[in-house]
């Protein structure tokens, strides 16, 4: 079975103020590996969704920009094998 070139499915909220989803978005791309980012959201709140091999720098880099919560990290190779936990 092929595995999943990016392992984690990261998605967290990220509150705060003066947020650019633009700039973060661009971060993103020039800073992290990885797929199907999506930044999106207004000046106070960014929805985060991104798949990556290295989430906890994700969380690292989001957690500079404000509160971070509803942090769900899903590791999607368990996942395709029929693992849950």
């Amino acid at each position: 079975m092929a595995e999943t070139e990016y392992r984690y499915d990261t998605q967290l909220l990220i509150e705060g103020e003066n947020l650019d989803e633009d700039e973060i978005f661009d971060y993103f791309t020039e800073h992290f590996k990885g797929d199907s980012l999506l930044a999106v959201g207004d000046e106070d709140l960014i929805k985060i969704h991104y798949h990556t091999n290295e989430p906890w720098k994700v969380l690292e880099y989001c957690r500079t920009l404000g509160e971070i919560f509803d942090i769900v990290v899903e590791d999607m190779d368990r996942q395709s094998r029929g693992l849950h936990g």
